[in-house]
């Protein structure tokens, strides 16, 4: 496993990242998801990704128990604020100082740690002063709770603001989590430019297209029975935009690039990714161990630029780039 530096920071974390959205405390079950914590840690992951809203905090509760015993100094361990949690009352959800204190002091109890070292702004909160939100991360920087600042699918001007104020609080605002993948690349024209002035790095999700890019789906064919398409609760709406003749046409070639690379098609997708300076990390998630040990030989890939040229070709007027599809939410859910 290859190491990264968090932005313009002393942090380093794995290449690839273990999140649990969408897994731990839903889709698997716990044993399960403990054996794939297991597996991330054997293949050399330091980096845990999680949030308070998966599965309605149990995600974190799943996490904290798989990982402990583990020697926190050893670990990168992130998690989110922002989605409504427990009963959805008026105040939880949000970036409000009131929702991120209770939020990191529930999160910390789940994962069975003293701070987290990035805690993340799930998503931008139109209803909360940005001023407020960097101030009440500031505290918890200072009380130690939190090392690290980071944000989730936010565009580049709310990344200038955010940044522009962490400076003048003194913290350190270092990633961004967005989506990003052969398929959607919205965030190269503007939010990666910006993001490299800055010093922020990207810890990217999906980055196989919530498996599409595995070629895992055939055009004509039925639906792989257990697949994450099938499952109505485990992102198969999500899935639905790509699994069009022509897109699953392009994916079916890269079949023998990665065969000529000796690679899977999750690896070559997870080494391009990586390819992309600004990317610390990608995230990976898993519902077998045997998963997390196959994804994580894409650490430490170099795809020549003959290769890159290639699958870029082949993706060329399918993958989505509009920067405008980083969009923040219209309003809190409660």
């Amino acid at each position: 496993m290859k190491f990264r530096y968090l932005g313009n920071s002393g942090l380093k974390v794995s290449e690839l990242t273990y999140g649990n959205w969408l897994t731990h405390g839903s889709q698997v079950e716990n044993d399960t998801a403990t054996r794939c914590v297991r597996a991330a840690l054997d293949v050399g992951i330091s980096s845990f990704d999680t949030a308070d809203v998966y599965a309605n905090t149990q995600a974190e509760t799943v996490l904290g128990e798989a990982l402990k015993g583990e020697r926190r100094e050893s670990l990168e361990i992130f998690t989110k604020v922002y989605g409504p949690t427990g009963p959805k009352g008026h105040n939880d959800t949000g970036l409000s100082r009131k929702h991120i204190t209770e939020s990191i002091n529930g999160s910390l109890t789940r994962l069975q740690t003293d701070y987290v070292d990035l805690y993340q702004a799930h998503r931008y909160d139109v209803e909360t002063p940005l001023d407020e939100t960097m101030e009440t991360f500031a505290d918890l920087v200072r009380q130690g709770k939190v090392l690290y600042i980071g944000v989730s699918e936010w565009n580049a001007e709310q990344l200038r603001e955010a940044h522009a104020l962490a400076r003048e609080l003194k913290i350190q605002l270092v990633s961004n989590q967005p989506e990003y993948s052969l398929l959607w690349r919205v965030i190269e024209g503007e939010v990666v430019p910006a993001s490299a002035e800055l010093g922020i790095s990207q810890i990217v999700w999906s980055p196989v297209a919530q498996g599409v890019l595995t070629g895992k789906y055939k055009v004509g064919a039925e639906l792989p029975q257990g697949s994450r398409a099938t499952d109505q609760k485990g992102g198969a709406g999500m899935i639905e935009r790509w699994l069009r003749d022509d897109v699953l046409d392009a994916v079916a070639q890269l079949e023998p690039i990665a065969a000529d690379l000796g690679l899977t098609q999750a690896q070559l997708s997870l080494a391009w990714v990586l390819s992309n300076e600004n990317v610390a990390s990608a995230i990976i998630g898993a519902s077998r161990p045997e998963q997390v040990e196959s994804n994580a030989k894409a650490s430490g890939v170099t795809l020549e630029a003959d290769v890159l040229s290639r699958i870029e070709s082949i993706f060329d007027g399918l993958a989505e780039t509009d920067p405008r599809k980083t969009q923040m939410p219209s309003g809190r859910e409660a």
